[in-house]
């Protein structure tokens, strides 16, 4: 317990002993119901993010179909291209609503009393290699979504063809599948430049607005101890060697960006002022050490989706640091 507290407290002449095992950690008994619960969750990450990255659009066929109107068989084919697209979009959608409330029940778990935020984490790691791995998942999701602008652009083809069909009562079978109800929540879900980490944010945020007896320090403390550890474990020779691969590295870092994102959002002051408990230059600091093309994301991550850098209670150095 003390050795963690060393972290919290930033003892930095003495490392803290308590290494995060993101590559080991087993649920204990107590932990198992919620992570089986989780785990039933996370199994389809790998496969959401293959689909996603493999996704290739309907640019070519969208496009032949609007610059030839009059043309039944080109319409044709820009629809058959788009609708299977669209059902993998709806895919990722549903998967985002089940993140949400994963991320909740992972909340519930690790802030309730008896025990401090602290004291969860160094009990339940299992449960803390969950929430990591939520976070790991949620930017390698939107770094993928923010490069590839047909995810945008099928959509809003397939929106306004199925609105062109209503105008003329014509019911198409995909309608089934996506309705306009489902098609209006997809369109503000992919709307968002990253729509994982706004997922997790409002999901952190109505958290703490329906546990009214839960002070909100308890969730923000929970948030701002994962990120100590994650940058005490990179900026520390001896517990980045314990890491097995570079694969762990990278997850660690991109852990740290996303606590810190969703700490930003759900702190009524955020990350970046003086009374933060996050040290936002300490992690800057360990972002930048790293080789710039592995990073550049996760510094963008923090450059555009945090809520409160541009605040006056942000100081010249943090800002300058992310310029």
């Amino acid at each position: 317990m003390g050795n963690l507290l060393k972290v919290l407290t930033r003892e930095i002449e003495n490392y803290p002993h308590f290494f995060l095992d993101f590559e080991n950690a087993q649920p204990t008994e107590g932990e198992r119901e919620i992570w089986n619960q989780i785990s039933a969750v996370l199994q389809d990450s790998e496969s959401i993010l293959a689909d996603l990255q493999a996704y290739k659009g309907a640019g070519p066929e969208i496009r032949d179909a609007i610059q030839n109107p009059n043309d039944i068989q080109l319409q044709e084919k820009a629809w058959n291209a788009v609708c299977p697209l669209v059902v993998r979009l709806k895919r990722f959608y549903e998967f985002s609503i089940r993140l949400e409330k994963a991320l909740q029940s992972l909340l519930e778990s690790l802030t309730c009393p008896p025990y401090t935020p602290t004291q969860h984490l160094e009990r339940e790691q299992a449960l803390a290699k969950e929430f990591a791995e939520i976070l790991h998942f949620t930017l390698r999701f939107d770094e993928l979504k923010m490069r590839n602008p047909a995810i945008q652009n099928d959509f809003s083809y397939y929106r306004r063809t199925i609105s062109r069909n209503r105008i003329n009562n014509m019911h198409l079978d995909i309608e089934n599948e996506v309705n306009n109800e489902m098609a209006n929540r997809m369109s503000l879900f992919y709307a968002e430049a990253t729509p994982m980490l706004k997922t997790l944010s409002n999901a952190t945020m109505h958290f703490v607005s329906e546990n009214k007896t839960l002070p909100i320090e308890n969730t923000t403390d929970c948030l701002s101890t994962m990120t100590s550890v994650c940058k005490v474990m990179l900026e520390t020779p001896e517990y980045r060697s314990r890491f097995t691969s570079d694969e762990t590295l990278m997850f660690c870092m991109r852990v740290m960006v996303g606590v810190i994102i969703l700490y930003d959002h759900v702190h009524p002051v955020g990350a970046f002022c003086k009374t933060s408990k996050i040290d936002m230059k300490g992690c800057i600091k360990v972002l930048k050490e790293q080789a710039p093309d592995s990073v550049e994301g996760l510094l963008n991550a923090l450059r555009f989706t945090t809520k409160h850098l541009n605040d006056e209670s942000t100081s010249k150095q943090i800002r300058a640091m992310l310029q």
